[in-house]
């Protein structure tokens, strides 16, 4: 009996097509920004053109960018990580403002626009310490933020610290 093996392809163009086909657009300039980021990483802040140490400047800059509604629900969200949460450091990834601790993100913003959504979130990483039991929510979809909301990001943000 003989085995037929599939052929595998001596070229890439066959990974492109389905890479092409797996990635929106949105998700396509993502990744490249995350490219960028881990690039400018590893260049170090004095040589990255315009970068500071903690990223604050490139995450107020991404900021500036949001259309008005996300702008003002990001503007607010870096004050409150900048008061309540000073251990965490304010860094881009995947082009998004995140803040991230000993280098690893533990939380970040994506803007409504970024994958053209209905809404903006908060979202965390797996180095949250939200665990609860075997489910529990690690986005939080945002469209305004009143001060029971914002109490209650600053509340998660601290258990995410843990």
């Amino acid at each position: 009996m003989t085995v037929k093996t599939p052929k595998k392809s001596s070229t890439s163009a066959n990974n492109v097509a389905i890479s092409d086909r797996a990635f929106t657009d949105e998700e396509k300039v993502a990744i490249q920004e995350r490219a960028q980021e881990l690039k400018q990483s590893k260049r170090g802040p004095q040589q990255s053109a315009g970068a500071d140490a903690d990223g604050e400047s490139a995450v107020l800059a991404k900021i500036a960018e949001m259309e008005e509604a996300d702008r003002a629900l990001a503007e607010r969200l870096h004050a409150l990580m900048m008061a309540h949460a000073p251990s965490l450091s304010p860094k881009l990834w995947y082009g998004m403002p995140a803040y991230a601790r000993h280098g690893k993100v533990v939380c970040f913003f994506q803007s409504a626009r970024k994958f053209k959504t209905r809404y903006a979130t908060l979202g965390f990483s797996d180095q949250a310490a939200l665990d609860d039991g075997n489910v529990w929510p690690t986005v939080f979809a945002l469209k305004a933020l009143t001060p029971d909301d914002e109490a209650t990001i600053v509340a998660l943000v601290r258990r995410a610290l843990g």
